[in-house]
């Protein structure tokens, strides 16, 4: 939807799952969308050059987030939620609902 003004839709896709994870990494967002890692990289270098990201090392990985002194913060923020309530019901429950730890041991589903 918003890949017209971001100029591809890896780039909105990295955006969105930042937004809705608040961090992540190349390989786990080339994951969630099934694509290749290599478009994922280049959009969150690119991301990460503009300021719209930090990152940070945790061991091997390289971990994103929004840059809080970013200036638009806010503004791309409430850009991206806007363009997400127009998102097929799917998408929109598959990006809100993703596990990040792991089920206790025993635990019934």
């Amino acid at each position: 939807m918003l890949e017209v003004l971001f100029g591809s839709r890896n780039c909105e896709r990295v955006l969105q799952y930042i937004l809705a994870n608040e961090e992540g990494y190349a390989k786990e967002i080339s994951l969630f969308y099934a694509t290749s890692i290599d478009p994922i990289q280049k959009q969150l270098e690119k991301l990460e050059r503009g300021g719209v990201f930090v990152s940070q090392t945790m061991g091997r990985t390289r971990l994103f987030m929004f840059n809080p002194r970013y200036a638009f913060s806010e503004e791309l923020k409430a850009l991206l939620l806007k363009a997400k309530s127009f998102y097929a019901p799917e998408e929109i429950e598959r990006l809100d609902k993703q596990r990040k730890r792991p089920r206790r041991a025993g635990k019934p589903l």
